[in-house]
C-alpha cells in the first residue's frame, strides 16, 4: 500500500472511531507510521486529509448496484441489504460526521456528507419503486417516503445502540422495519373503483 493510501485508510478510521474533531495530524501520523514530511507531501492539511477520507467512507456507505439492483427480487434485495452485517457499536462512518460541531460548521466537510446520503437514499427508493412496480409492494406506497424511513432505521439504530454500547436496539430497529416491510407486502394493493351514477 502507498503513502497517499495508508494516511487515508487512517484519517478513514479515525473519523469513525473519533470524529474530526478529536482526531489530530500527529495521531495519523503514529497510526500510520508516517512521518510529517511524507503526510504534508501528500496532503496540505488536516482538512483536505479528511476530505479524502471522508470520500472514501461514502464509498463504504452507499449501497453497490449489485445490493440494490440486478436481477431477482427487487423487494429481496431490500431485506437482504437492511438485514447485512454491520457493527452498530461503530456506527455509520458517515451519519457519525453529523454529530461533529465542526463538521457540521464547515460547507466542504458537511456537503460530502449530505450528498452520500442523497445518493444512498435514491439507491434505496429505486430498488423499493421498482418491488412496487413488479407488484411486491402496493401500488398506493411511496418509494421516497419508505426509503427515508428504512434509513433513518438504520442510523437511529447505531444512535440507540452506541448510546446502549449495546447492539440489541440497533437489531430490534432492523428486525421492526423487516416485518413492516413484509406486512406491507402482504397487503394487497387497492382496487380502483369507478363512481357510480343515477341512471338518467
Amino acid at each position: 500500500m502507498d503513502t497517499r493510501q495508508l494516511l487515508v485508510d487512517t484519517m478513514s478510521d479515525l473519523l469513525w472511531e473519533r470524529g474530526y474533531a478529536d482526531t489530530s495530524p500527529r495521531e495519523v501520523r503514529e497510526r500510520a507510521g508516517v512521518g510529517q514530511g511524507s503526510q504534508y507531501h501528500h496532503f496540505r492539511s488536516k482538512h483536505d486529509l479528511a476530505l479524502a477520507a471522508l470520500e472514501q467512507n461514502i464509498a463504504a456507505l452507499l449501497p453497490a448496484s449489485s445490493e440494490l439492483s440486478g436481477p431477482g427480487s427487487p423487494l429481496g434485495r431490500v431485506e437482504a441489504y437492511l438485514m447485512a452485517p454491520r457493527d452498530a457499536l461503530r456506527g455509520c462512518k458517515v451519519g457519525r460526521m453529523t454529530q461533529d460541531p465542526q463538521v457540521r460548521e464547515d460547507p466542504l466537510l458537511l456537503a460530502p456528507v449530505a450528498r452520500a446520503f442523497t445518493q444512498a437514499h435514491e439507491r434505496w427508493a429505486l430498488a423499493l419503486g421498482e418491488a412496487v412496480r413488479v407488484g411486491e409492494l402496493p401500488a398506493d406506497l411511496d418509494p421516497d417516503a419508505l426509503a427515508h424511513t428504512l434509513m433513518a432505521v438504520l442510523q437511529g439504530g447505531y444512535v440507540l445502540a452506541m448510546a446502549q454500547q449495546d447492539p440489541a436496539p440497533f437489531e430490534a430497529a432492523r428486525a421492526g422495519a423487516l416485518a413492516l416491510l413484509r406486512a406491507a407486502a402482504l397487503r394487497p394493493s387497492p382496487v380502483p373503483t369507478t363512481e357510480e351514477h343515477p341512471e338518467p
